[in-house]
């Protein structure tokens, strides 16, 4: 027998310095693949871990679950899912600064993208038509545009897009389009072959500005005896420019929601910490009161086998002839109602249980074989014999230093004083220089027409057509300014006032969350010193009517009372139990409460901030 328990004790304590099982990362796994490759390949997520850990399976003995408050605590570490739920929480906001740092506007919003042209103007009886406005059947330009783009409402100026961006369109198209007029073209129905392509990069800049490079090339080849080239090649390479001058200038402006995102993924330690603060003092809060529902139990079972062995002397000394029937209904009614409390504290304690089990463990009664286990829990209620809390001043010092809640509102005030410098630059009027250098190449097969032949500098393919390109022959310059103001500019007026408005509330909040501090501490305090002093009068009480119990039965069965002062003081006697199991709870339940607002739950109880992230109790 010892052997058996020498390994049960070993097995349990190697169990519990395993811990819990190696669960599997929550962490996303990003692509794996060449360099141009992974940009555009999902990240794999992990799904979600159902399982409990294997220090539940490792705590559970012949069908009972022996529990102290640290096992408790480990537990609640590794299983919890709101615990679980938290962890996400800062793998979501590393996401969220990737994409603010990717800058553009909000999520969901759609992004224009321009096609190539079918023919460049100029090039061909089409292009021909199109430099002079004359619409043709599908002309110049058909290739179409960007129609129906997504309006952007967001307050504050729009980061340009950080990303530097690719577009590249190439069109093929075969066109037949009747001529009403064959003056240009000398043919009733005009056929074409085209094949145009366009590609940009574009890229933003955290000042506020952008910058794009656009290469063309259009190839056409048609049936109209006008073309001086035919086929021919249209190339061109566009530099364009632009920066905002008012509204969204200035990197201040441009990189707010990079530094916000930042500071929320800073904070998320903190949000992380107030969720595990809360449910470690809700599991010792459960743990606490089930274990003073078993000490009331059996003080319930007590007074139940108290009052059942009473009845049965009574039923002697009845059948003797030494007692009155009569005083057999008051020790029936004694039992009745010993049988009703008992009842209650059963159903009581199944009650603390289930509560316990659920924030334990990530599946709850469905796992049939934690819903079949009863708690058994191996801690002991008890009061510390010397007063040791810390002064007011300290605790609120503490208190200050250590709330990860008091810390996350001065974090959410200084995002939005960030935040305010949008609504603030919004209310500029919008502004902004733009630029384009744009310079063009043509080529082609040389024909004769009207007895002109076309210049030689124009004859050959893409080669000519580059080196014009490259050569600056033909070159187109722009500059401009773009400048828009709303008449009386209400919205952002408006915009500005609400965000200042509910800063300045946010702050006094915050303020008074700060000042409400020593409040809560020294209530917290007091409550802790008045439950102590309740629990030592309650403890007084019960043993002086354990003594008057115990006096009143001698005496009782000396004939020297009756038996319903005997109920009596059984009755008293419970009471007195209830009121110290009572002070008890109340105790243990002021001391959580105090270290909760302190911000010392997760020093007090052995937790740290890796172990439960990790989700791995080590110790």
């Amino acid at each position: 027998m010892r052997r058996f328990r020498a390994a049960t004790a070993v097995a349990a304590c190697y169990a519990q310095l395993l811990g819990a099982q190696s669960l599997a990362s929550i962490e996303p796994v990003r692509p794996v693949g060449h360099i141009y490759e992974r940009p555009y390949l999902p990240a794999s997520i992990p799904p979600v871990r159902p399982g409990n850990s294997d220090r539940l399976a490792g705590l559970i003995r012949a069908g009972k679950l022996y529990l102290s408050a640290h096992d408790a605590v480990a537990l609640a570490l590794e299983n919890n899912i709101d615990i679980e739920v938290a962890r996400y929480a800062p793998l979501n906001l590393k996401w969220q600064l990737e994409r603010s740092e990717a800058g553009g506007a909000l999520p969901g919003v759609p992004s224009g993208a321009s096609q190539a042209s079918a023919v460049t103007a100029g090039q061909g009886v089409q292009g021909s038509q199109s430099a002079a406005g004359v619409g043709g059947g599908g002309g110049a330009g058909s290739g179409g545009g960007n129609a129906g783009n997504g309006s952007v409402s967001q307050i504050g100026p729009v980061t340009q897009t950080l990303d530097p961006s690719l577009q590249e369109t190439t069109t093929f198209s075969h066109r037949t389009s009747p001529q009403a007029n064959s003056t240009q073209s000398l043919t009733l129905a005009l056929v074409d072959d085209s094949r145009a392509s366009s590609t940009t990069i574009q890229q933003g800049f955290l000042t506020g500005g952008s910058a794009s490079l656009s290469f063309k090339d259009s190839y056409l080849k048609e049936n109209s005896p006008t073309d001086a080239l035919n086929p021919s090649i249209a190339q061109s390479l566009s530099l364009s420019l632009q920066h905002n001058l008012l509204q969204g200038r200035g990197i201040s402006v441009n990189q707010r929601n990079i530094v916000v995102a930042r500071n929320n993924l800073a904070m998320s330690d903190l949000a992380f910490r107030t969720t595990v603060s809360r449910t470690i003092a809700s599991v010792l809060n459960s743990y606490w009161t089930l274990v003073a529902d078993y000490e009331d139990l059996r003080a319930k079972q007590n007074a139940f086998d108290t009052a059942s062995q009473f009845l049965e002397a009574n039923q002697k000394r009845i059948d003797l002839g030494a007692l009155a029937p009569f005083d057999l209904i008051t020790s029936k009614s004694q039992l009745a109602t010993s049988n009703l409390d008992l009842i209650n504290s059963q159903t009581a304690l199944s009650q603390a249980e289930l509560q316990l089990k659920n924030l334990i463990s990530r599946t709850g009664l469905a796992d049939p074989a934690l819903a079949s286990v009863s708690i058994v829990p191996t801690g002991v209620v008890t009061i510390p014999d010397v007063d040791d809390t810390p002064a007011i001043k300290i605790l609120v010092e503490k208190a200050y230093a250590n709330r990860s809640d008091l810390k996350s509102d001065q974090a959410s005030l200084k995002n939005s004083e960030i935040s305010g410098i949008g609504t603030r630059n919004g209310l500029l009027p919008s502004a902004q220089a733009f630029a384009t250098v744009t310079n063009s190449g043509l080529a082609g097969n040389p024909h004769t027409v009207n007895g002109q032949v076309p210049n030689d500098f124009l004859v050959g393919g893409a080669g000519t057509a580059l080196r014009q390109v490259f050569g600056r022959n033909y070159p187109t310059e722009s500059i401009g300014v773009f400048a828009s103001a709303s008449i009386g500019n209400h919205q952002a007026q408006a915009d500005y006032g609400i965000d200042q408005l509910q800063l300045r509330q946010s702050q006094l909040t915050v303020s008074g969350t700060r000042n409400k501090v020593e409040v809560d501490i020294t209530n917290s305090v007091v409550a802790l010193k008045q439950a102590r002093a309740r629990y030592e009068a309650a403890h007084a009480n019960l043993m002086l009517q354990q003594q008057l119990l115990e006096g009143e039965q001698k005496k009782f069965a000396l004939g020297e009372s009756t038996s319903y002062n005997v109920i009596q003081q059984q009755r008293d006697l419970a009471r007195a139990k209830a009121s110290e199991l009572s002070s008890l709870v109340t105790f243990q339940t002021a001391r959580i409460n105090l270290d909760s607002i302190a911000g010392t739950i997760l020093e007090a109880n052995d937790v740290t901030l890796s172990d439960a992230m990790a989700g791995h109790v080590t110790r």
